[in-house]
């Protein structure tokens, strides 16, 4: 039975009905020349972890270092980082992002790695 929600529509799909769809149709398929690239990405990142942890350490603020391992290691959103942190989605928002000042966006911590890896050859 379908019931109404304002946000989306939630249906009920019996199992049978699931396995009408192809595996190509799934909302995750990748074909094995994207699986490959996913692939080398991974690679690559988990090469230049150790590089971006030592840069982490070195430059950001500890609530900056710790809402970026939040954000991007643990992969919470901003809402549960600000709640694990007990401060404001905003705030969680401008540790990452810098804030808008004068017309500019001071601050960040994307924008201090992007700088400084581009800085250090990485990127």
């Amino acid at each position: 039975m379908t019931k109404f929600n304002p946000d989306f529509w939630e249906t009920t799909v019996s199992a049978a009905s699931w396995r009408r769809f192809a595996v190509e149709d799934g909302l995750w398929y990748e074909d094995p020349e994207d699986l490959a690239e996913r692939h080398r990405r991974v690679g690559r990142a988990r090469a230049l972890w150790p590089k971006i942890r030592a840069i982490i350490e070195q430059i950001l603020t500890d609530r900056q270092r710790e809402v970026v391992l939040l954000y991007f290691i643990e992969e919470l959103n901003q809402r549960q980082i600000a709640e694990r942190l007990g401060i404001t989605q905003q705030s969680v928002s401008e540790h990452l992002y810098g804030k808008a000042r004068n017309g500019r966006v001071v601050g960040g911590a994307i924008r201090k790695l992007r700088k400084a890896c581009i800085k250090r050859g990485i990127s």
